[in-house]
């Protein structure tokens, strides 16, 4: 592992530094697990107190911060991008696949796969696939025909991509993602559930990283799109006809129904649910576990089942929490009325 002086991570970060430059740093931990030698980072307020006790020889911060009680620092910016960078520094991507084709890979005569593109063991590519230039494809991975995939793409073990898709340049799938299987699309007739052909397309952008065993539905007709920029979490349900706007982001286990559409710059947690045939402002923020029912303002702030502005969902959670002694009030109150209507009182 590399090292570097204070002086060295500050010019590469554009930063403002205060302490010993010649001060040797050999490695990146985060503030309450450093030891001497590594760099850490504060950008959340609460991890503070932990500058009293980190053994980290350096820390970087946001050029925001106050005096920092003499720990040497960098000022930068955004101290959680800052970061990253350094990290970067340190821990250079592993190469974990050979160059070329590997003589188990089925590649269909008619497929073009582009210059420099590694093809792993057991990869099957169909009729009429493109593949761009500088493509890691790892073992056991499926394409089918007419798909076409973009430049420095990454898909690792176990990626199946379904036929007559588009996958943009820098696109990142995690093991197990499904690109272009079948919407959920059956009509009843006569009491019976019969399928709908999914003859649509599932168009993917650049730049977009989608994490393991999320899958993603082909539309009914027409496509459904996750647009440049998009970061999905693991085990992730798009479904048939939704669009997800640029640079958004959904964490693990989220559904999102048919023809829904997401606007760009949106935060979505956890084990959100959102109905179909809805649209989703841009720079909305959905909390974890809420059920969206219906559209959503841009730069709404939701929260809760159903979801609400959060500020409306936290004082219905605060009077709800009261209840119980609400109840008791209101029989004691009910009690009161009947011995005074018992007494001959009317109210007057």
């Amino acid at each position: 592992m590399p090292t570097f002086t204070l002086a060295d991570l500050a010019a590469s970060l554009k930063g403002e530094l205060s302490g010993d430059p010649e001060l040797l740093i050999s490695g990146t931990a985060e503030i309450d697990k450093a030891k001497e030698g590594q760099i850490t980072f504060l950008a959340n307020p609460k991890y503070k107190p932990y500058l009293e006790s980190t053994g980290a020889t350096a820390v970087i911060i946001d050029d925001k911060a106050g005096d920092l009680s003499g720990i040497p620092a960098i000022k930068v910016s955004d101290a959680y991008f800052g970061f990253l960078q350094v990290f970067m520094m340190f821990y250079t991507p592993k190469k974990m696949l050979d160059d070329g084709i590997h003589p188990t890979a089925v590649i269909h005569e008619s497929a073009e796969v582009g210059d420099g593109s590694a093809i792993g063991a057991n990869v099957y590519i169909g009729a009429n696939v493109k593949i761009g230039k500088g493509c890691q494809i790892f073992p056991n991975c499926v394409v089918l025909d007419d798909t076409t995939i973009g430049s420095d793409c990454k898909f690792y073990p176990s990626v199946n991509i379904r036929e007559v898709c588009t996958i943009g340049d820098r696109v990142i799938l995690h093991n197990g993602v499904v690109v272009g299987s079948d919407g959920f699309g059956f009509a009843p007739y006569q009491g019976k559930f019969h399928k709908i052909p999914q003859v649509g397309t599932v168009i993917i952008e650049d730049d977009v990283e989608i994490g393991a065993n999320t899958t993603i539905d082909r539309a009914t007709m027409g496509e459904t799109r996750i647009k440049s920029g998009v970061k999905l979490d693991n085990l992730i349900h798009i479904a048939h006809n939704v669009v997800v706007g640029d640079d958004t982001v959904i964490a693990a286990q989220t559904g999102v129904s048919g023809s829904t559409t997401i606007g760009k710059h949106a935060m979505i947690g956890g084990q959100v649910g959102m109905v179909g045939h809805i649209h989703i402002g841009d720079r909305v923020q959905i909390a974890a576990q809420s059920g969206v029912v219906k559209n959503v303002p841009e730069g709404e702030v939701l929260f809760g089942s159903p979801a609400r502005p959060i500020m409306v969902n936290k004082r219905i959670e605060a009077a709800t929490k009261n209840l119980p002694d609400l109840l008791k009030r209101v029989r004691a109150i009910e009690k009161k009325l009947d011995e005074l209507t018992q007494e001959g009182f009317d109210g007057r």
